[in-house]
């Protein structure tokens, strides 16, 4: 048994340590607390709402300009707050996310619009992985977040997938960074791209399959709803649900790559260290990120209407703030000199994915619509 393991159980009877233990989160809690609110109030101005900009992405940037000027006093008092922010609550906001989508939404795409999702997915975060680590030498955390980052949801995968791959805070922030530099883009980009088709006529795009395109390819929620809504409200719809049926595969993807990273890494114990204590490297076992599983039953349970819609849009604020939370303590934890120290080269892969949601992804949406009709 580990020390850690040791002091629980001879603590787990004391009924003072879980009252202690809430006392010593409550600094943290409140700061991240507080640096959430504000992003949520700072993300409801217009000129951010309209250029897609998130309370997640305000929260960071919020949580990084604290953590490297007046976090370093109070930090020792607020760290297992912040730290429990940025893990626990960060676990449950990706339970709670689940409320924003229903199954049904697979419906409204149809079998055309999954398995375009699926395609950008799976070349998008295999082509990071590559890349990443072959080409522009990044390691492979940095790689794969960027990776979820540019192939999914943006920073809420990256942050979902963090505990997956176990990155480091400097690693987690520097792919975010990334979302938000390209994502913004997007917003702007995406709609020239259209009105120059339609002048040029160079593919056959109406305003939905416009909405599939920008939905399957664009990071961000709120990007894909700025890019989306600046073409017409029809294909504003349409990206959105484009958008959440690739945000739905969140879960399998988290469930596939923590099998994977399991048995890399066992493999690697076995030459390296036979006799290692950790639990991680026990032949066959394979860590399921539990967080995802309930992401999906969320869905599920979301999909059946149960809920009156009063109570479902509560829980869903709620959950905006634990996430904003969370990328509040994320950003604390951040070292502006790790991201400097990351170099131009995790821009560079993003600036390159990019290149490939763009066209890569039309290639893929045009080369589907056309099997399917």
């Amino acid at each position: 048994m580990s020390a850690h393991s040791t002091v629980l159980a001879t603590h787990g009877h004391n009924p003072s340590t879980g009252m202690q233990r809430g006392v010593q989160l409550l600094p943290g809690l409140a700061l991240a607390g507080a640096l959430a609110l504000a992003a949520i109030a700072l993300g409801k101005l217009d000129w951010l709402q309209h250029n897609g900009i998130s309370a997640l992405t305000i929260a960071i940037v919020l949580g990084i300009l604290v953590g490297n000027t007046a976090y370093g006093r109070i930090a020792p008092a607020s760290a297992s707050g912040v730290t429990f922010s940025k893990q626990t609550l960060l676990r449950l906001g990706i339970i709670l996310y689940g409320l924003r989508l229903t199954f049904q939404d697979i419906g409204h795409v149809g079998l055309a619009g999954v398995l375009i999702d699926a395609l950008v997915l799976s070349s998008t975060f295999a082509m990071s992985w590559f890349l990443g680590t072959r080409v522009f030498g990044l390691d492979r955390k940095t790689a794969m977040l960027i990776g979820a980052g540019s192939s999914i949801c943006g920073a809420a995968a990256v942050m979902a997938a963090e505990p997956v791959v176990r990155g480091h805070a400097e690693q987690v922030t520097v792919a975010v960074s990334t979302v938000v530099v390209f994502g913004t883009l997007a917003i702007f980009l995406y709609p020239v791209l259209y009105h120059l088709n339609e002048q040029y006529h160079l593919v056959a795009m109406s305003p939905a399959a416009y909405g599939i395109f920008a939905g399957s390819t664009i990071h961000e929620v709120a990007q894909v709803v700025a890019a989306g809504n600046a073409i017409s409200i029809d294909a504003g719809n349409t990206a959105v649900i484009a958008k959440m049926v690739r945000v739905m595969m969140l879960a399998p993807f988290l469930i596939v790559l923590s099998a994977y990273l399991s048995r890399s890494e066992e493999d690697g114990a076995a030459h390296v260290t036979p006799n290692a204590d950790d639990a991680r490297h026990k032949p066959g076992r394979i860590v399921i990120p539990w967080f995802a599983l309930g992401f999906v039953a969320v869905a599920g349970l979301n999909s059946l209407a149960l809920l009156p819609k009063p109570v479902v849009s509560t829980v869903i604020d709620i959950d905006t703030v634990l996430l904003a939370m969370a990328m509040a303590a994320l950003g604390l934890t951040t070292h502006v000199s790790a991201i400097r120290n990351a170099g131009i080269k995790p821009l560079a892969l993003a600036a390159l994915l990019f290149a490939w949601l763009i066209g890569g992804g039309l290639a893929i949406n045009a080369g589907v619509a056309s099997l399917f009709s």
